[in-house]
């Protein structure tokens, strides 16, 4: 028993170990490049040079960065709010509903995000193109929403899954209409899971780089701006760039997580 609990020990030592070094090798060009947007030589270079706000204040003045920024927004905003709907349809769907060919439904609802991002890209540009849509603000939200739908859908599924499947037949022998039932009870219990999907979703669109090259056209998103400065030369505007992106993503994904894991659900109202 002495020996057992020693070997349990070793493993989960192994184990954090593992997730440590796994978690370095994530974090430390980040951490990095958060560093270098702090220093005063133009060069990622070591020793450091002085503390400076130089490269925050140069994008801050710079129009482009700041459209693209807006656009990022204005795609993100609109991308997450398309995602979680479409998501929530889908996840309703397959936790009420049994019909035939829902193996296959659940297939295509999950397949954007197993197709490399390069292909989707590439489909979208054509498909665009050859609707002569191509190029605009819109276009990026459709073929964001494409992409982060499944995220959405996946998240509100496993909060229904913990769901009474019985709730809502209680309801309508009760009288209510199914509508009543849904705004009383299903949306009250995957309201987190809704919250949740929204933040994904957004840090998702905002980060998304392959596709919004392709079908942006004019319509610049702050990493695609980032890749045209990179193309250019050196340019510590990146770092810069890159940790406020870097911020933004992680605190939407931490407040993905906290709503879903944190959050729990309010009882269901008198229907």
């Amino acid at each position: 028993m002495h020996l057992r609990t020693n070997a349990d020990h070793i493993l989960r030592l192994l184990l954090l170990g593992y997730l440590a070094l796994v978690f370095l090798f994530i974090f430390t060009p980040i951490v990095t490049s958060i560093i270098f947007s702090f220093n005063s030589e133009r060069f990622p270079t070591v020793p450091l040079g002085s503390f400076t706000w130089k490269w925050y204040q140069t994008i801050y003045a710079d129009a482009d960065v700041w459209e693209a920024a807006k656009t990022s927004v204005m795609v993100a905003i609109s991308t997450s709010i398309l995602a979680t709907l479409i998501g929530f349809c889908t996840a309703y769907t397959d936790f009420r509903y049994q019909f035939r060919g829902k193996n296959s439904y659940l297939v295509l609802a999950l397949l954007p995000p197993t197709i490399p991002l390069i292909i989707l890209a590439l489909a979208m540009l054509a498909w665009f193109s050859r609707l002569g849509i191509s190029g605009k603000i819109w276009t990026i939200v459709i073929a964001h929403t494409v992409l982060c739908a499944p995220f959405a859908m996946a998240v509100i599924r496993l909060r229904l899954q913990q769901m009474d499947p019985d709730l809502e037949s209680a309801a309508w022998n009760l009288g209510a209409s199914e509508w009543a039932a849904m705004r009383n009870i299903v949306l009250p219990f995957t309201k987190p899971a809704i919250i949740s999907a929204l933040c994904l979703t957004m840090a998702v669109s905002f980060d998304e780089f392959a596709i919004a090259w392709f079908v942006s056209g004019l319509n610049k998103t702050i990493p695609v701006i980032i890749l045209e400065i990179l193309q250019g030369n050196i340019d510590p505007q990146i770092n810069a760039i890159g940790t406020f992106v870097f911020v933004t993503s992680i605190t939407l994904v931490i407040m993905a997580q906290l709503f879903f894991i944190l959050r729990s659900p309010k009882q269901p109202a008198d229907v």
